[in-house]
């Protein structure tokens, strides 16, 4: 994609944030795929167009709990400086209000898994929440649990922390209403994708306040980037589970003898293949709409 003519706030592993003026923002999705904090070269065709569409509709799910940064999806509602550019932008771009964001990456689990997992078997805890005995890779946990982390840098990891050092980073109030949100923000979403087949493991969300000083929803929500999503039918505690996320090209990469270290190897043919299937597919079974009219209508 060309480079657009607006200033770079940001560039992430996926998304780039262009300014637009002093009070928006043109976040663009990218199809890169990133695994381990490394960004691998080997893009997966429309996956900036899944996440972009998939946040755009829970988006409106979600709205009734707590508001969103996004003002257009319609490129031909965005700065004539950006129209040659329509093309290229349509599907995986949002323009939206600019949020003063909390440094906070906000996660809410369901399931135990990946760093919870690893955390609960050396203490028997997740970000200090203190968890049953006898759980396994993937166990369902008694009620969702508010499981924060740091925000990291491109390339470095997140860290699991307790609420209380949320609570002393940003102030009780600021905490408590964090911890609210996030798991408002899991269970519906959670109840929503369990009535279509899909058990939400954990999701990530990001949150800022806006120019009136109201917490607001930002980034993206509950896209396989930012969530593990996995087939009801499959799920076994005590082993990994089948997915719809990026977990696919992580099991390759597992095999295949990677260090983990940038830059990443490129990904077989068939792994990209199979890795798009499952995005659009969670996109299809989520929304119950097709993903090829989203690209059409977009």
């Amino acid at each position: 994609m060309s480079e657009l003519p607006l200033p770079v706030v940001a560039r992430g592993k996926v998304r780039t944030l262009y300014a637009v003026g002093d009070d928006a923002l043109l976040l663009v999705a990218s199809d890169r795929i990133s695994a381990y904090d490394v960004v691998l070269p080997t893009p997966v065709p429309d996956k900036g167009a899944v996440l972009t569409g998939l946040s755009i509709w829970w988006f409106e799910q979600l709205a009734d709990l707590v508001p969103n940064h996004l003002v257009t999806t319609r490129t031909s509602e965005f700065p004539d400086v950006l129209q040659p550019y329509a093309d290229q932008l349509r599907g995986r771009s949002m323009l939206c209000r600019r949020l003063s964001m909390v440094p906070v990456e906000c996660v809410a689990r369901g399931y135990l898994t990946g760093s919870g997992w690893n955390d609960y078997r050396t203490s028997g805890a997740v970000c200090g929440v203190r968890l049953p005995t006898g759980l396994e890779d993937g166990s369902r946990l008694p009620a969702a649990i508010f499981t924060p982390a740091t925000k990291a840098d491109v390339g470095d990891h997140d860290e699991n922390i307790t609420f209380d050092q949320v609570a002393r980073n940003v102030g009780a109030d600021l905490a408590g209403e964090l911890r609210r949100v996030t798991l408002s923000v899991y269970e519906r979403g959670a109840s929503i994708a369990s009535d279509r087949g899909i058990l939400v493991a954990d999701t990530k969300i990001e949150v800022g306040h806006d120019s009136d000083g109201v917490l607001t929803l930002g980034d993206e929500v509950l896209t396989p980037d930012s969530s593990r999503f996995w087939p009801a039918d499959g799920w076994q505690p005590g082993r990994p589970q089948p997915s719809y996320d990026k977990q696919y090209v992580r099991d390759w990469l597992s095999d295949s003898g990677w260090d983990r270290t940038a830059p990443g190897p490129e990904l077989p043919v068939d792994v990209v293949a199979r890795t798009r299937e499952k995005y659009v597919e969670a996109y299809e079974r989520l929304t119950g709409s097709s993903f090829a009219a989203y690209l059409r209508e977009a």
